[in-house]
């Protein structure tokens, strides 16, 4: 839901800076690049001190960098294949940085081995999410479902939870705590939008695989009927 509506908000918000970066002649996988590279460095360099208020405001400052690329790339008229698979690649090098920063705050001087236990998991069923979407429509699936908990989610809810804890070592009591909870809100969040993903390319594949004998059999006086009501039921589960 954050993904389809804020993205829109801010794309348009930063049309006019992409506009003047292709102006100076950046190009959007140079943008790619360097966008990632401050995510993984704030993220990396910061959590794992503890510094979660400043790792948030270099991370938030970079992160924009997955939306500028695109309208770089839309605004210029070269979008590309290689464009869309390097910008999917490393998104989820960033998004693994930020939960790797966690987990090492927590095995380290966090001293927590189950939120760093929940923030691996994060990390992990982040990756394999963004991997059930890709390879359901690899094999010619709509995979209709968002689910519960996208990567826009799973990043707002993380990065602000960290960042308000953040101002705990600025003397705000109590605050921290809101870290370990957006971790279980994640960890949950995510598990249900693999369910949900898992169970819409179940259902997918099936209906896909029950259409196809009665497309390619013409002898069959009733199968383009049948086919008919496939065709219709499955659009109207999506």
């Amino acid at each position: 839901m954050l993904n389809k509506y804020a993205r829109a908000f801010f794309t348009r918000v930063l049309t006019p800076f992409a506009a003047l970066l292709l102006r100076l002649g950046v190009s959007p996988d140079a943008v790619t690049l360097v966008g990632t590279a401050g995510v993984m460095a704030g993220a990396l360099v910061f959590f794992p001190m503890g510094e979660f208020f400043w790792g948030t405001i270099v991370i938030t400052i970079f992160v924009f960098s997955d939306l500028v690329d695109g309208n770089m790339a839309r605004q210029a008229g070269i979008s590309s294949r290689w464009g869309a698979f390097l910008d999917s690649t490393l998104d989820r090098v960033a998004d693994g940085a930020i939960f790797a920063g966690f987990a090492l705050w927590y095995a380290g001087s966090g001293d927590d081995n189950i939120l760093c236990a929940v923030a691996i998991f994060c990390l992990a069923s982040g990756q394999v999410v963004s991997y059930t979407k890709a390879r359901g429509e690899s094999i010619g699936l709509p995979v209709a479902v968002n689910g519960l908990v996208e990567r826009a989610e799973r990043l707002v809810i993380s990065l602000v939870a960290a960042g308000l804890a953040g101002l705990h070592t600025f003397g705000v009591p109590g605050i921290d705590i809101l870290l370990p909870i957006a971790l279980w809100i994640v960890a949950v969040g995510s598990l249900v939008t693999l369910i949900q993903r898992v169970v819409t390319v179940r259902r997918e594949s099936a209906e896909a695989d029950a259409a196809e004998p009665a497309a390619v059999d013409p002898s069959a006086a009733g199968s383009a009927g049948q086919v008919g009501q496939v065709g219709q039921g499955s659009e109207g589960d999506r």
